[in-house]
């Protein structure tokens, strides 16, 4: 056990000086076009231990600068839930997206008997087979689930197994959603976030990294770095951009994870002030003046 705590207390303080050193030498992990050692430096580090502290370092310390100032940390509140909310918002509008592009795809095949549509102005045609319409369809399927995600959470929307904490108290409930901000959320889209990031790079650069790769095995691929976007589809006139759903994945974790410190932030600061502060600058979605009134007339 003391192992252990010294390792984690190493690796905090190793964490500073990897802050340090990141922002002292930002074009040994930026210079992306003239350095490809940089560019495996970003990718081994993207995933890594090392970023892991240097992220919960930086948690640690706006967290005692949001306790000591707590307008602090109520500000960092309203920034992270409405990202959420600004994302979730826009990239909702893929759903209507999505169905009135299934009707067109309809339309098109039965009726009128079209085999492709081309798109664009000034001559930059973009023309590709109905199916290859109709297999993106799944894209904007996936940027509701993996985009909009946060903003659900922000609302209230997820569905949820209510056992025991309807019944508990206000500051206990802040307790249970603190916990599991910390050790359920967290933990989950760390893992999610850590392969998925070598997962989506297997599709964008060439030689292929995975997460098992040292850094040392992955320098001495460096000359043969290159491009490579993988545009491989399953059908011979499907959807073939198929890395964007790795893109999605990554996307989804990283709202995730600053969504779920939003959330630990918000249960500590109304913990901390109590029921006046329930629900303090929350941003959600309500109806209208005039539909309030009329429903509760009706009710």
């Amino acid at each position: 056990m003391a192992d252990a705590l010294g390792w984690v207390a190493a690796q905090l303080l190793q964490g500073f000086v990897n802050i340090f050193t990141a922002l002292t030498n930002p074009m040994s992990w930026l210079n992306w076009a003239n350095d490809p050692e940089s560019l495996i430096r970003f990718i081994y580090y993207g995933a890594s231990k090392e970023f892991l502290f240097v992220v919960i370092d930086l948690f640690l310390i706006f967290t005692v600068i949001g306790l000591f100032y707590r307008p602090f940390m109520w500000r960092m509140v309203r920034i992270i839930e409405g990202f959420s909310n600004g994302v979730g918002r826009f990239f909702a509008w893929a759903g209507l997206l999505m169905v009135l592009q299934q009707v067109m795809i309809v339309f098109l095949q039965r009726i009128f008997r079209v085999s492709e549509i081309s798109l664009g102005p000034f001559g930059m045609v973009f023309t590709k087979d109905l199916s290859w319409f109709g297999e993106e369809l799944k894209l904007y399927n996936a940027m509701v689930v993996a985009l909009v995600a946060a903003y659900t959470f922000v609302q209230g929307g997820h569905v949820r197994v209510d056992l025991f904490y309807a019944r508990m108290g206000f500051r206990a409930k802040r307790v249970v959603d603190m916990f599991g901000s910390i050790f359920f959320i967290m933990p989950a889209m760390i893992l999610i976030w850590m392969f998925g990031w070598f997962f989506m790079w297997r599709n964008l650069v060439t030689p292929k990294f995975s997460a098992a790769d040292s850094l040392e095995s992955m320098m001495r691929k460096a000359p043969f770095l290159k491009e490579n976007i993988e545009l491989i589809g399953f059908s011979p006139n499907g959807f073939n951009a198929y890395f964007l759903f790795k893109v999605l994945l990554v996307s989804f974790a990283l709202m995730m994870i600053v969504q779920g410190i939003g959330f630990f932030y918000r249960s500590l600061l109304e913990f901390i002030e109590g029921r006046k502060s329930e629900g303090k600058y929350l941003d959600l979605d309500r109806p209208n003046d005039e539909t309030a009134e009329i429903a509760a007339a009706i009710h």
